[in-house]
């Protein structure tokens, strides 16, 4: 992408979300954002830490019923939900981490999937969390008291700024030395620990920003569609997250976002066909594999001649690794 191309993107992005509520169904962009930014904060942990989670929807859900329940039980500050959901999903992530990070491949995601399914059966039998009920009729409240976020627009511009406030944060992770440092352990872990970096503590660090940002997505959605269920939690979630960074892209910025989007908005046409709806979602995951082997955007990149610079920008241990070879 050149210099001149970068800005027009950026430009046509931001017209495209002033201009979306306008054209399509609020509700609809608002879930896939909160995806969008539930996919991001996945792929800080699984593209660019390299450690495969498959209990995120613990995090997710976590900041969701959070959220939900400060909603309907306590004060309906809508920022307070948000800071709240973090909080949770953030100790969440750190006694999840503590035990998890100690392993590694097949079984880190086993400890996570095992942990996440712990969560899944309080969040079924717990009082405060509706149960098979879940908490529904969440108000959304006012922001600082004055906006109405009741307002379909309004509610979705504050979705678009927490998903942009995200997304710049990811941005900074990624390309600050701990983000370079996060690239050497993913490249090659024992020569980091051979220059002296206390590995444990930067994966560590990797899932607790992670569980975070799942949190504040988790408690976003619950915001935005007005409920927390079982299906925040349920092992599903985790799934579908993997399927939208993989789509999308593993290691790139804007990969799981264009993932997300894809996939609920696949789930959506595809809501009329009931069962098959998974199946469905499963051939077209298989053939974009076979196409494009590393995720939409990636592939975008790699074919790109130009891409080539600001690629090595935002994977620059490659670009080390490279070298050393």
């Amino acid at each position: 992408m050149t210099r001149i191309g970068t800005p027009f993107a950026i430009v046509a992005a931001i017209s495209a979300a002033i201009a979306a509520p306008y054209l399509i169904y609020p509700e609809f962009l608002m879930q896939a954002l909160c995806f969008a930014l539930f996919a991001s904060a996945f792929n800080l942990l699984f593209g660019y830490a390299g450690l495969l989670s498959f209990g995120h929807a613990a995090f997710f859900g976590a900041g969701a019923y959070t959220a939900a329940y400060l909603m309907t039980a306590v004060s309906e500050s809508p920022l307070m939900a948000l800071g709240a959901g973090m909080m949770t999903a953030g100790l969440l992530g750190a006694v999840i981490g503590g035990l998890a990070v100690r392993r590694s491949g097949v079984y880190l995601a086993m400890i996570t999937l095992s942990l996440a399914e712990i969560v899944y059966f309080v969040a079924l039998h717990a009082s405060f969390t509706g149960g098979e009920d879940g908490l529904q009729g969440v108000p959304r409240g006012r922001l600082l008291g004055i906006v109405d976020l009741d307002d379909a627009r309004a509610m979705y511009f504050f979705t678009l700024a927490v998903y942009a406030a995200g997304t710049a944060t990811l941005y900074r992770i990624v390309h600050s030395p701990y983000g370079a440092i996060l690239g050497a352990i993913k490249a090659n872990e024992q020569r980091a620990l051979s220059l002296g970096y206390h590995v444990s503590r930067y994966k560590m660090l990797a899932f607790i920003l992670s569980a975070v940002l799942s949190g504040l997505a988790g408690a976003l959605k619950a915001l935005s569609l007005h409920f927390a269920s079982l299906g925040d939690v349920y092992w599903h979630t985790s799934g579908d997250v993997i399927l939208m960074t993989l789509l999308g892209g593993v290691g790139t910025l804007a990969g799981p976002s264009v993932g997300a989007f894809i996939v609920v908005a696949l789930s959506d046409v595809l809501a009329q066909f009931g069962e098959w709806v998974n199946f469905i979602l499963g051939g077209v995951f298989v053939l974009c594999v076979l196409l494009f082997r590393r995720g939409i955007v990636g592939e975008i990149l790699a074919r790109l001649p130009a891409a080539a610079a600001p690629a090595a920008k935002w994977r620059r241990w490659q670009s080390v690794e490279a070298r050393e070879r």
